[in-house]
């Protein structure tokens, strides 16, 4: 099996694995940026912080996450994660759900200009 890796204007991420009904990345944000604002409809997310401040919004709640702390976003909720600090934020993220592909993304807010997944 291959693993899948990207890199983004924000950082990268990487599937550490992944199965039938789940998926585990590590992801890379670097500092000053933020992923977009985006929902899913078939998954839900876990997220681990490993390294860094991540500052993390869903459903319009900010929280912030320090090193192992974590976070929970429902299927269906609006989220993002930004690192508004000087070192590279790390995050394990454990998605969990009948599908877990990467055109599950609805972005409502991108600093991109991206639309879809494979921009």
């Amino acid at each position: 099996m291959t693993l899948d890796s990207a890199t983004r204007p924000w950082g990268s991420w990487h599937v550490l694995d992944e199965s039938q009904g789940y998926k585990v990345k590590r992801i890379h944000v670097k500092s000053g940026q933020r992923l977009s604002y985006q929902t899913h409809r078939h998954r839900s997310e876990h997220w681990v912080v490993i390294f860094g401040i991540a500052t993390c919004v869903v459903d319009g709640k900010t929280i912030v996450v320090g090193p192992g702390e974590s976070i929970d976003v429902p299927t269906g909720a609006a989220h993002r994660i930004t690192n508004e600090h000087a070192e590279e934020l790390v995050i394990i993220e454990v998605q969990h759900g009948a599908y877990t592909g990467e055109d599950d993304i609805c972005r409502l807010e991108d600093d991109y200009g991206r639309q879809d997944e494979s921009a």
